[in-house]
């Protein structure tokens, strides 16, 4: 007999016909064998099985489609599309493909100040660019911008000491230089004035290079998107806020098609601009459109100006900004994680492992403390209040960031349904950490990324059956102080059970 997946024997006795008052005792049954005894017990008890169940099958197309959006849209972007009027579909459309319909219509006069300094702090270095009094200039100029970044530091009410050192630094370096003409600092000499001439009559699409174009382009491509994304991802963690690579991608697309049109070099992001940019307060994109028109008006009216600019102010700019952008504490701990031996062995792994982890919904088997993908398993049932993810690979820097995007996608997902349901709302996120071989750096930040996100929600995560390695790589670095042994559970049961105490009032 099976009650809760537990065994209970029954026993009966059965009543024998009275003896005969002179009749001598029955005398006591054998004692059974012990194998005979074993085969008793075994006939006595029940096990449930629960077969493997084979995911439905698919054809190709909808095999392919789906793992191409896995892969290439793991956010799903068009979610926000759903449900909506022709009119919203369109106008959802012109903000997600030219952001500026967006933010520029939520722009705020108070965010003008910082994007006027920064930009016109970014077209200084725009504008087209040693000897002892090169190194004199440089390394005096240089020491003044960080005073001004010490001095805005310690009093923010004077942000503005260091984000206008920058460009008073090339006026007066100017100046110098126009005064000093018979010293060898090189500047930036005479400039043609105006624009670059259209070149789209120029664009041709037969001839012996036009393979050789092909892939160059698709070269420069790859590496100029892989650049930018970088360049925009650091800046995004610096910020607290995500990159959408998609986006980026789009971006950069279309700047560098529109610049083929107008006698332009490939463009992609850059970091040193970038680091001035955000050193010098940038809040929006707004300042690179003060820093574009500053530049057109300079190269239509006021290139002469430019001719003694010294190159080495350039120079110290950019240095500058740089060294702001440098983390010693979080160079210091990847130094005692073993920097150099984590990323020889990640980087081999990472070429066997593909950079898309397997993530599946897990749901209870009715009748027993097993929890399976309910995609796989039809009667596996998602438990109310809970999302109980699995993750099936190895978490690395390549694929980090998708760990993210998916739970969060997960957990969009799963509060839509609990809300037509009439269901509570996810209270607890419970990562099912059994298959997770290895975690590295970024790893370890993504889970720190992804508790930080949902504490603000005020969802609960906890992590379930770390193996070893991963657990001695949480506790050497802030991430297991930070989650607690209060949210490390032995099993993906366990933690369901710890998540429902808490929820009982």
């Amino acid at each position: 007999m099976v009650v809760n997946n537990k065994v209970d024997s029954l026993s009966y006795d059965v009543e024998a016909p009275p003896a005969a008052a002179d009749a001598p005792p029955p005398p006591p049954p054998p004692a059974p064998a012990p194998v005979t005894m074993m085969m008793q017990q075994q006939r006595q008890q029940v096990v449930e099985l629960h077969k493997v169940s084979v995911p439905e099958p698919r054809t190709t197309t909808k095999a392919l489609r789906q793992r191409l959006a896995e892969v290439f849209f793991p956010d799903d972007p068009l979610h926000q599309f759903k449900n909506q009027s022709s009119a919203r579909r369109l106008v959802l459309a012109l903000h997600y493909f030219f952001p500026i319909f967006q933010w520029g219509s939520e722009y705020s006069p108070r965010l003008l100040r910082s994007d006027v300094v920064a930009g016109l702090t970014i077209a200084s270095l725009a504008i087209p660019q040693w000897e002892w009094q090169t190194i004199t200039m440089g390394l005096g100029f240089l020491a003044i911008l960080l005073l001004t970044r010490q001095i805005s530091a310690r009093n923010p009410k004077l942000f503005w000491v260091s984000a206008g050192a920058p460009l008073a630094s090339v006026i007066v370096s100017t100046i110098m230089s126009f005064i000093w003409k018979s010293h060898s600092i090189r500047v930036i000499g005479m400039l043609p004035r105006g624009v670059n001439p259209p070149s789209a009559n120029m664009l041709t699409f037969s001839g012996s290079y036009v393979a050789l174009t092909i892939k160059t382009g698709i070269m420069t491509g790859i590496l100029s998107l892989t650049e930018g994304i970088a360049v925009g991802r650091t800046f995004a963690s610096i910020n607290n806020y995500q990159v959408d690579g998609n986006k980026e991608m789009m971006a950069i697309g279309i700047m560098n098609m529109a610049g083929s049109c107008a006698s332009c070099y490939v463009t992609t992001g850059s970091f040193s601009r970038s680091a001035v940019n955000y050193s010098a307060g940038c809040k929006t994109a707004m300042s690179n459109i003060v820093m574009a028109a500053a530049v057109l008006i300079t190269l239509l009216f006021l290139m002469p100006l430019f001719h003694y600019t010294p190159n080495v102010i350039l120079s110290a700019i950019i240095i500058t900004a740089v060294i702001g952008l440098i983390d010693v504490r979080g160079a210091a701990k990847l130094w005692k994680m073993g920097l150099a031996i984590a990323v020889g062995i990640s980087l081999f792994k990472i070429l066997l492992q593909v950079t898309r982890p397997n993530l599946v919904v897990k749901g209870i088997i009715p009748g027993t403390k097993s929890y399976r993908s309910v995609t796989q398993y039809r009667e596996a049932v998602r438990v109310p209040g809970l999302l109980i993810v699995g993750v099936e690979s190895a978490v690395y820097f390549a694929n980090s960031m998708y760990l993210v995007e998916r739970v969060m996608r997960f957990l969009r997902d799963e509060e839509e349904k609990a809300l037509k349901a009439n269901q509570s709302s996810i209270r607890c996120v419970v990562l099912d950490m059994s298959a997770v071989s290895a975690i590295d750096t970024s790893g370890l930040d993504a889970l720190s990324e992804m508790k930080r996100v949902l504490d603000k929600r005020n969802i609960e995560l906890v992590l379930a059956n770390p193996v070893g390695s991963v657990t001695e790589r949480m506790f050497n670095s802030a991430v297991g102080e930070a989650f607690g042994s209060d949210r490390l559970f032995f099993s993906v049961a366990e933690a369901v059970a710890a998540s429902q105490c808490k929820a009982q009032p």
